[in-house]
Parts: C-alpha cells; sequence; structure tokens
C-alpha cells in the first residue's frame, strides 16, 4: 500500500513570489482568528495592511478575481 502525501506546491510553474507568500501568511492570520467567511477575510486583509493588486483596498471582486488569478 503506498503512503499518500499532500504536495501544496503541485500546480505551482516555480517558486511563489514574494507576494503570494505575503498573501498566503497573511489569509492565514486572518483564518486563525476563526473566520472564514468572505466579508470577514476581506476586512482581515484590509485591517493587515495588505492591498489588494494595484494598490486599493480589497474588496469581494477583487479578492475573487485574484483567487482566480492565483488558481489558474
Amino acid at each position: 500500500m503506498s503512503e499518500q502525501y499532500l504536495e501544496p506546491n503541485q500546480t505551482r510553474n516555480g517558486p511563489a513570489t514574494a507576494y503570494e507568500l505575503k498573501l498566503a501568511g497573511s489569509l492565514s492570520e486572518v483564518f486563525s482568528t476563526g473566520t472564514h467567511d468572505l466579508p470577514g477575510i476581506i476586512n482581515g486583509l484590509n485591517a493587515l495592511g495588505l492591498h489588494a493588486p494595484g494598490g486599493t483596498a480589497w474588496n469581494e471582486e477583487n479578492f475573487r478575481a485574484e483567487m482566480k488569478r492565483l488558481g489558474a
């Protein structure tokens, strides 16, 4: 029987960028507070001072677009 394992970067084409690492860390910080709903995540990212691409505040539209872009 083979062991199952998780390869968290299996869909990456290369190493994570500094921005991707900062976003991942910020999301982990928000999730660690028990927040898991989209409005709470957006508020948490904005409260941490992490800006959306283009330097704007996060909102549902740009968050969804960025998650889609990063997941592609």
